[in-house]
């Protein structure tokens, strides 16, 4: 039986042997793995953590300001970066899921080497969980933070890293976070991929096509509250469709909702969710996206499917 109160006190322990008198980076991207990593590391070193938010133009509605007033109301140093710019450069001409995952994952270590150069810092935390390296190693899909788990040596970055959740699945970790004090809004937040809404995007990533499968994540998500489910979202597609828009027949996009129900995210099930509800999610995503011509429902569980597209 996990007890999140003697993991605290373990990982407290040996996050203060490991890290002595140097300092330490937190990669905070506002998820709960993220966040609960943050403040863990903070309770261990205090003032010797700088939380992290890079704001790669890939996050929900709202999002940046969202993680720098939780790490405010922590009490941790925090700093905001901005590189949209340069994450979306990583992704032209690339329209295959791995590669993208794999620039992001560049992209995204060479940022916070750059800031650790800058910072005179020695160690990045971060949240990797073992359902990241469960699927990593196991070649299912690359996640952007798993890395000496592949052979791939971190310090070529600048940095060590640090992992304090990298044994816990998604339960144990919201366990932890409550244990710690944190609020709800964290600790029950659904999964959102490090690599973002990149991933929810087939095909070439842009601001434009970000821009879309952004409003139909926020539409999704505030129809589905109060359903319980795992995690639900919009994803973009590729292809194009035939439509009817103010009585004109035009070629527009199509969006695929997916709502799921899983303890751990290694199995999902798709929801039966009541028709009037998706109804009213095709509609307002339709309405209120004007490129939007097509919404579907997946009804695929994992496996065979994975839970993101991407």
């Amino acid at each position: 039986m996990f007890n999140a109160k003697e993991f605290i006190e373990n990982s407290l322990k040996e996050i203060r042997e490991i890290v002595g008198d140097k300092k330490v980076i937190s990669a905070c991207s506002g998820g709960v793995d993220s966040t609960v990593t943050t403040y863990l590391v903070h309770k261990a070193v205090g003032k010797k953590l700088i939380a992290i938010f890079i704001d790669d133009g890939l996050r929900r509605e709202g999002e940046p300001e969202f993680v720098m007033r939780v790490l405010k109301s922590f009490g941790v140093k925090s700093r905001y970066v901005d590189a949209k710019k340069e994450f979306f450069e990583v992704f032209k001409g690339k329209t295959d899921a791995e590669e993208k995952r794999k620039a992001f994952r560049d992209k995204f270590y060479k940022t916070l080497g750059k800031v650790a150069k800058e910072e005179k810092i020695d160690f990045i935390a971060q949240g990797t969980i073992k359902a990241d390296v469960i699927e990593t190693t196991q070649g299912i899909k690359s996640q952007h933070n798993v890395l000496s788990q592949i052979g791939i040596n971190p310090e070529i970055y600048g940095y060590k890293i640090l992992e304090p959740l990298r044994e816990l699945f998604k339960p144990e970790v919201r366990e932890v976070g409550r244990e710690l004090g944190l609020p709800a809004e964290v600790t029950e937040r659904m999964p959102f991929p490090g690599p973002a809404l990149s991933l929810r995007v087939l095909g070439i990533v842009t601001p434009e096509r970000v821009a879309i499968v952004r409003k139909a994540t926020q539409i999704v998500e505030e129809e589905t509250r109060g359903l319980g489910t795992f995690q639900n979202f919009a994803v973009l597609h590729n292809d194009k469709a035939t439509g009817i828009k103010n009585g004109k027949r035009v070629y527009g996009d199509i969006i695929t909702v997916r709502i799921v129900e899983s303890v751990d995210a290694v199995t999902a099930k798709a929801k039966q969710v009541p028709y009037e509800k998706l109804w009213r999610i095709s509609k307002r995503i339709t309405d209120e996206i004007p490129s939007v011509v097509r919404c579907l429902y997946d009804i695929t569980d994992k496996p065979p499917s994975t839970i993101e597209f991407e």
